[in-house]
């Protein structure tokens, strides 16, 4: 890539050539000259970003570092996880930005520690400095179609390696206030812990904390839901109304008390006018409300809109809304260039600029006009209704790229729902945090947040209710680059001055962005999606009219499994509204993990597995604590060698686990627990391997296998019954050393296989002579911790596979050794 000083370089030329160029034309030379040298600032930035790398020699090692506390750490019963600043390293080749995670003595599982006292953590504050010992690995995420993209986004954040914490680490000293940004996360620290015992036990006592000071790690992820199905996460967070309002408020304050204030026999506002007084004051509360907030996307982007107005009416200077919005925008990614990867920048500048073209179109009234109390309410409530469509039709395109998902009751939610949150809920959690900070006012504190949580509990009524609607919100599909572009053509007709010809047409652009359909494969053809999970199983295959899931990926911790953070947006995205057949090879949690969280969200006709899905849903709302109601499938078997289904001109047929003998069959159905003297039919991990379901598709053209985590004696089972050559083999037990036997290698004569595993996963699957066994025997091996997520197209042109890491490859991904 070409260094800053080449960039300028040319930019310079540009410049000289531009003076025997007639005048009328050097704007264009001027644009030119503008965008090379920023696209050289930008370069040599990414460069630097770059070369701040973890060394490979220090890849998933222990290293000792010496850090302080650059950030607000986030807060878990079992673990602390926070962004430091290396002071010093040894080995060296540490990155200057990192994140540490240090978890409690102990693993608490994948559903945590319920009702136990949280795990005992030194109060980590900004600015201590720490010496830790650390395992140190480059960041690293998976890569999904139309998915998050976690590389990117520590990326954007200057976050260059993630550290696990090993040992007890050695407290040193505290540096104090550190910086403008280090004091900013520091006064975060002392809000948050001032507010604590306050909000401690109150049902949206994390969206006070995320009001006052933008920490939304309290806020679990059925609120989430529940906001994003209503349209009110713009609310939960600390926008641009947020900061606009409360920077009017000091602004009002300030003019109030100049105007009316001496200083040595002169007033004030004959020193400096009152209104230049005001903006200053405006402005500086704008800009500490920012820093408390975080100093996100939108809260840049507002506090430079205010800058901006506040300069041009010092200097006097006039400034139309759009050339404003247009400054700010170049201005936030001039600063920032990779404030483009936040969908905050995209939704927040946009829905600036719905407001400002569509708030003209209710007009002003007459002059010497005064409407009457009860006509300026209904005016007021129809403006507020109106604005809210047109933010919420306004935004649908931008919100169909980004979530997959469109909210159908947000004007109406957003109505009630901004005055109570805007006006009541968030000043008086500022209020709040402001006297729980100061001594001796801890009644008042506990007062201001009974009113802020009051107002908001009454608001969440009707809102959850509303969300609660099946039509509340609906999924749309990630379409293609022209019809998102034609979508973003009809908004701007849309909201375009009245007069343009076919104006009220604008709207009708957007159409076949929000109701696109990915094309599906045709009668004989399939379609597979091996997604990228990580150390686990997720896998979707679409024939003509139908779609089968196999297995729901793995479960994290009590908040995060991967059938919400993948599996769901995977198949919002690619058009799928319903599940016909779900099957579950077998109950460990990297396969079943993500079941609870798929069965909640979309519907499933037929679901096969190899163990009792309804108890197993049970048990896992029982030790989550979880009481939401769980719509089960409209049929659930058990998944047995002779079950074949045909769809579409595919069939489909499973071809292990054997029957269970009759007594046994029963004694599962009933609940009876089997004798534990039967080694057998002991309930281990080991045992649900063996009895993993595996499923055969073979289409007109191709097949493919999907083998659970069964081992070499299963194998060995399968090829006695008289398995042949398969197209396309979904390595077994993620590539283990177990699996994969040579006589199973040679008999199946695959052309492709995959295996599903985690990066630098702690079983080192895949295992290297696995890898090399099916290679020698002509495979291609395709692995999704290199790879990312894999896509095999079945037609009659023959087999297609597309790797996601290979066709999307970025700047910032991590570097892999891509096979063949």
């Amino acid at each position: 890539m070409p260094t800053v000083v080449e960039w300028g370089a040319v930019a310079l030329m540009v410049l000289m050539v531009g003076r025997a160029v007639p005048a009328k034309w050097r704007w264009l030379l001027f644009v030119l000259w503008a965008g090379i040298l920023t696209f050289g600032m930008t370069a040599a930035r990414i460069e630097y970003r770059l070369g701040d790398r973890l060394a490979a020699t220090n890849e998933n090692k222990v290293s000792r570092v010496v850090l302080r506390v650059a950030g607000l750490p986030k807060l878990s019963p079992d673990s602390r996880q926070f962004e430091a600043e290396v002071l010093s390293s040894r080995p060296e080749g540490v990155p200057k930005h990192i994140m540490v995670t240090w978890n409690a003595p102990g693993y608490a599982g994948v559903y945590g520690r319920r009702n136990t006292p949280p795990a005992d953590f030194p109060d980590l504050v900004p600015g201590q400095v720490w010496r830790m010992a650390l395992t140190l690995k480059s960041p690293s995420g998976a890569r999904n179609p139309s998915a998050f993209d976690y590389e990117a986004y520590v990326f954007s954040h200057g976050i260059r390696a993630l550290g696990a914490v090993r040992g007890r680490p050695a407290y040193m000293r505290d540096d104090g206030w550190v910086g403008i940004g280090g004091s900013a996360q520091r006064a975060r620290h002392y809000v948050r812990e001032a507010m604590r015992p306050y909000i401690e036990g109150l049902r949206y006592g994390g969206v006070l904390l995320a009001l006052t000071i933008g920490d939304q790690a309290s806020i679990g992820p059925a609120d989430w839901a529940t906001y994003n199905r209503a349209g009110l996460t713009h609310l939960i967070s600390i926008s641009g109304s947020h900061i606009t309002m409360i920077a009017a408020i000091g602004g009002l304050l300030v003019l109030a008390l100049w105007r009316r204030a001496h200083w040595r026999g002169r007033g004030l506002a004959e020193r400096v006018p009152a209104q230049v007084a005001a903006a200053v004051a405006a402005l500086i509360v704008a800009w500490l409300y920012c820093l408390l907030a975080g100093w996100g996307v939108p809260a840049r982007r507002t506090f430079l809109m205010l800058a901006v107005v506040a300069a041009t009416q010092i200097l006097r200077v006039p400034l139309s809304m759009s050339r404003l919005l247009a400054l700010v925008a170049v201005i936030v990614v001039v600063l920032d260039p990779w404030a483009l990867f936040a969908s905050g920048f995209w939704l927040s500048f946009g829905a600036v600029y719905v407001l400002m073209a569509s708030a003209q179109w209710w007009g002003r009234h007459a002059a010497g006009h005064r409407p009457g109390r009860r006509a300026s309410i209904w005016f007021a409530v129809y403006m507020a209704v109106g604005l809210q469509l047109a933010i919420t039709a306004g935004l649908m395109p931008l919100l169909a790229l980004i979530f997959n998902d469109v909210s159908l009751v947000s004007p109406l939610v957003n109505a009630y729902a901004i005055p109570v949150v805007s006006f009541i809920v968030t000043p008086v959690s500022l209020l709040a945090g402001a006297a729980a900070i100061v001594p001796g006012l801890g009644d008042v504190a506990r007062l201001l947040v009974w009113v802020a949580h009051g107002a908001m509990t009454l608001m969440m009524v009707p809102t959850e209710a509303l969300a609660q609607w099946s039509w509340a919100s609906f999924s749309v599909a990630s379409g293609p680059a022209t019809l998102t572009a034609l979508a973003v053509a009809g908004l701007l007709i849309a909201i375009a001055p009245y007069g343009l010809p076919l104006r009220s047409l604008g709207w009708v652009f957007m159409a076949p962005a929000l109701f696109w359909l990915p094309v599906r494969p045709a009668p004989g053809h399939w379609k597979l999606v091996a997604l990228d999970v990580g150390q686990g199983s997720a896998l979707v295959i679409k024939t003509a009219t139908r779609t089968l899931v196999f297995d729901t990926g793995v479960r994290h911790g009590p908040d995060a499994d991967e059938g919400a953070r993948t599996l769901l947006p995977y198949l919002r995205s690619s058009g799928v509204r319903s599940v016909d057949v779900l099957v579950v090879s077998h109950a460990d949690t990297d396969h079943a993990g993500g079941a609870l969280s798929l069965l909640k969200a979309i519907s499933v006709g037929q679901s096969y597995t190899s163990f009792a899905l309804e108890k197993d849903i049970a048990k896992s709302q029982r030790l989550l604590g979880d009481t939401q109601a769980v719509t089960l499938p409209d049929a659930m078997t058990t998944c047995a060698y002779g079950a074949t289904w045909n769809v579409d001109g595919v069939t489909f047929s499973f071809l292990w686990p054997l029957p269970e003998p009759q007594p046994e069959r029963q004694r599962a159905a009933s609940g009876t627990p089997r004798p534990s003297s039967d080694k057998s039919v002991r309930s281990t991990s080991g045992q649900r391997n063996r009895n993993a379901c595996v499923l055969r598709v073979q289409g007109q053209h191709h097949s493919v296998l999907l083998t659970g985590d069964i081992g070499a004696a299963e194998e060995r089972r399968l090829l006695a019954r008289g398995l042949g050559p398969t197209d396309v083999v979904v390595a077994a037990h993620h590539g283990s050393r177990f699996s994969s036997s040579q006589a199973f290698v040679q008999a199946t004569q695959p052309t492709h296989v995959i295996s599903q595993n985690g990066w630098q996963n702690r079983y080192g699957h895949p295992a290297p002579a696995v890898q090399q066994r099916w290679e020698a025997s002509g495979a291609h091996f395709w692995r999704t911790d290199w790879h990312g997520a894999l896509t095999v197209d079945s037609t009659a042109a023959g087999l297609r596979v597309t790797a996601e890491r290979v066709q999307h490859r970025r700047y910032w991904q991590r570097n892999v050794a891509f096979t063949k």
